[in-house]
């Protein structure tokens, strides 16, 4: 993955359950500090273990949101 849009597709794709919640809300589209806790520190999770296996780069980790 070398985007933003390709990590949160990702993510979204891995947590389909939250990502209906959000769609319902909503909020899916809207920036991280719309969705609640449990999303933000799972998303922050999981680009943490994208960086740490080699899939992304650091940069992108630093730059991805929600």
């Amino acid at each position: 993955m070398t985007t933003q849009k390709q990590v949160r597709a990702s993510f979204w794709k891995l947590s389909p359950h939250f990502e209906e919640q959000a769609r319902e809300a909503g909020i899916l589209s809207k920036g991280q500090n719309h969705h609640c806790a449990t999303v933000r520190c799972l998303f922050v999770d999981f680009v943490d273990s994208l960086q740490k296996s080699g899939e992304i780069s650091e940069t992108l980790a630093n730059r991805a949101t929600l």
